[in-house]
């Protein structure tokens, strides 16, 4: 296995670390972690236990994920963004649950972004960055604001799309030669 992580990087011995992935300064991964191959995990990114992360994801710097959030294949996540992991935290609630999140093939997620607990990102999907997901964002949309409103739609490529379609003018040329 070709993994490289960081001297500083605290990474548990039963987290599970794909082919090709790596993990940068400060970074902590806990137990029962699977991230998959050609991953990125950049400075300071925080993953809780049980966590899974597919294969081809970047994560950029200072970012939580937390039990509960499953991360597909090819999935960006931005500068400082985070996810939740209860919807109704206190801090001495001894029977709080873990509310899952499902971030699905190809989404982006843009800095500083908050995704609430119990949603799911659609594929190809973007969160523009600050934003404060609280509902499931659907296959190719674009949504900002806080609360997280659509926009309109995303191609694969992350271009906008013209009323509604999945591709943007330039993927529809391609696929047509």
């Amino acid at each position: 296995m070709n993994v490289y992580i960081h001297e500083t990087a605290e990474v548990n011995p039963e987290a599970i670390i794909g082919d090709n992935t790596k993990i940068w300064n400060q970074a902590h991964i806990r137990e029962n972690v699977c991230i998959g191959d050609n991953c990125i995990i950049g400075k300071n990114v925080y993953v809780d236990p049980g966590v899974t992360i597919g294969s081809y994801v970047k994560i950029q710097n200072n970012v939580n994920i937390y039990t509960g959030v499953t991360i597909e294949d090819d999935v960006f996540l931005g500068p400082s963004m985070t996810f939740t992991n209860d919807l109704f935290p206190r801090s001495r609630n001894t029977e709080w649950q873990v509310t899952k999140t499902l971030v699905k093939k190809g989404a982006s997620i843009g800095a500083n972004a908050t995704i609430v607990c119990g949603v799911t990102i659609g594929e190809h999907a973007m969160v523009g960055a600050g934003s404060v997901v609280t509902k499931d964002v659907p296959p190719h949309a674009l949504v900002v604001g806080n609360p997280a409103r659509k926009l309109g739609n995303v191609c694969q490529c992350g271009a906008r799309t013209i009323d509604g379609d999945t591709k943007c003018p330039k993927c529809i040329d391609q696929c047509d030669m």
